[in-house]
């Protein structure tokens, strides 16, 4: 894996082969961390976390990347599977002593991994987009007949 910086030596053997395999499939699509931040809900520094450890990446990181990379959904699947052990044996960084020095983190303490930034529309959940295209289809209803409504008064004052 050249152009790799070093993985800690105390991660754990599934977080360490997560990561690996990250790798891979990052060099898989030939983009750079900012063409990768790009075409994904995710910066290039969080990718840069991501693929060096330091943080673990959202699932739909993980799923922009398999996309991305072109995986088929069984090969995806298994990266699914791997996220899910890597996560689990995720080492959490020390939380920082209330008042103590962040170390140049700006303030953030361990505890506090960049869960799932707002998701891009194609990465919403189908529930949440149903719940907001149904609310949407009501009112869109509610207008029309309000508005059949009044061409009807109109039509029959004018026309009465």
């Amino acid at each position: 894996m050249g152009g790799w910086q070093p993985l800690p030596d105390d991660l754990p053997p599934e977080v360490r082969h997560f990561v690996e395999q990250l790798r891979l499939l990052k060099d898989r699509t030939g983009l750079s961390l900012v063409a990768l931040g790009a075409r994904t809900a995710y910066s290039k520094s969080s990718w840069h976390r991501y693929l060096n450890a330091g943080q673990p990446p959202p699932r739909q990181a993980v799923a922009a990347l398999c996309r991305i990379a072109g995986l088929a959904d069984t090969e995806a699947e298994r990266f699914t599977v791997r996220w899910e052990m890597a996560v689990q044996a995720w080492p959490r960084p020390a939380t920082v002593p209330a008042g103590g020095d962040d170390g140049g983190h700006g303030g953030r303490t361990g505890e506090e991994y960049e869960d799932d930034p707002t998701l891009p529309w194609w990465d919403t959940p189908p529930e949440e987009n149903a719940r907001g295209r149904s609310r949407w289809l009501l009112w869109t209803a509610v207008l029309l007949l309000l508005l059949t409504a009044l061409v009807g008064v109109v039509g029959t004052v004018a026309f009465g």
